[in-house]
């Protein structure tokens, strides 16, 4: 929660935009970072959302160039209506409070994932990536390595043994090889049912992409598909998969066939579930946000089960089914001790 000085100066920075003095505002949504989202109102105009990035802790820049970037690409992205850099404020159009995930369900989740599949379309071959950053092999291992400080050390309580390392350390490589053997494209990077918004008009609304890179073109795919939230049935996911590849080969994007797809697919999909296990670990203990435990049984059957698939991630698989054997992992180390 901000200072009652500064959430006052947010509504001041509001206020001067819309040219209104009557407007209030109402916590709208918070996420992993320090950033925090307000609903803006004021009598007789639309809503709209001011962000505050606090400076130090935050930066609006590349929140305000990717907004820009996806909105040139046809993708829903919000619209800025006024900024102030210095204070690192944001006021931006209203895309609702209608996020995907509690109204996915089996009657409705084909199209909704259509709509979300035509956004991340546009993306990847309509946005512009040039100069972002690049999603490199020093980015992909520094993302899991929070897995073994946070969820195995932090969170297991295990202090790893050299044999043990070795076997992290060969998935992570392997894992790291086949994202950078793929082609790139644009990547929000965090494309999920927490951060798209169900929308009358040109639907899904897309947030939280300032985190945007270049890189592996299964990423946000595998996102959305093996979402951290929300689990489908592995056929349902495959038939969607295999059919943004088809669209991607007929636009020039992707020259790969299914087998080779599936595998980029799942090993992209495993990355980011080893990086999240590790994550979610991080924001319970050093941000004292205790809520992501409750999504950690659902990435780690996703962890497991891709490994299993794969002969030469079994042994990393088999260690990592033995060494969380049937703790429960919603419950902090604290509680369970």
């Amino acid at each position: 929660m901000p200072e009652p000085d500064r959430l006052d100066a947010l509504r001041q920075f509001a206020a001067r935009a819309l040219g209104r003095d009557d407007v209030a505002i109402e916590r709208a949504s918070a996420d992993a970072s320090f950033r925090s989202y307000w609903r803006v109102r004021a009598p007789g105009m639309p809503s709209a959302i001011a962000m505050d990035a606090p400076p130090g802790k935050e930066d609006v820049g590349p929140w305000l160039d990717v907004a820009q970037r996806l909105r040139r690409a046809s993708v829903h992205a919000p619209a800025v209506l006024a900024e102030d850099r210095a204070q690192g404020f944001v006021l931006m159009g209203d895309l609702g409070a209608r996020l995907y995930l509690p109204e996915l369900d089996d009657a409705s989740v084909d199209a909704l994932y259509g709509d979300a599949l035509e956004a991340l379309f546009r993306m990847q071959t309509r946005a512009d990536a040039e100069g972002l950053p690049r999603y490199d092999e020093a980015r992909l291992m520094a993302e899991m390595a929070l897995f073994p400080e946070w969820f195995v050390g932090r969170h297991l309580g295990v202090a790893l043994e050299c044999d043990e390392w070795e076997r992290i350390e060969s998935a992570f490589r392997l894992l790291t090889d086949s994202a950078l053997e793929q082609p790139v494209a644009f990547v929000h990077r965090d494309y999920h049912s927490r951060n798209l918004l169900v929308t009358e008009r040109d639907n899904p609304g897309v947030i939280d992409f300032q985190d945007a890179v270049l890189g592996p073109v299964t990423y946000d795919l595998a996102s959305l598909l093996r979402d951290c939230y929300v689990e489908w049935q592995d056929q349902r996911v495959a038939d969607w998969s295999e059919a943004h590849r088809r669209r991607l080969e007929a636009a020039g994007l992707v020259q790969a066939d299914a087998d080779q797809w599936r595998r980029w697919f799942d090993l992209m999909g495993l990355q980011r579930h080893i990086k999240v296990l590790g994550i979610f670990c991080r924001l319970c203990y050093r941000d004292g946000k205790h809520g992501y435990l409750g999504d950690l049984p659902l990435v780690l059957r996703y962890t497991l089960r891709v490994a299993a698939r794969y002969p030469e991630l079994a042994p990393f698989g088999d260690w990592l089914r033995a060494r969380v054997g049937e703790r429960d992992l919603t419950r902090t180390i604290e509680a369970v001790a």
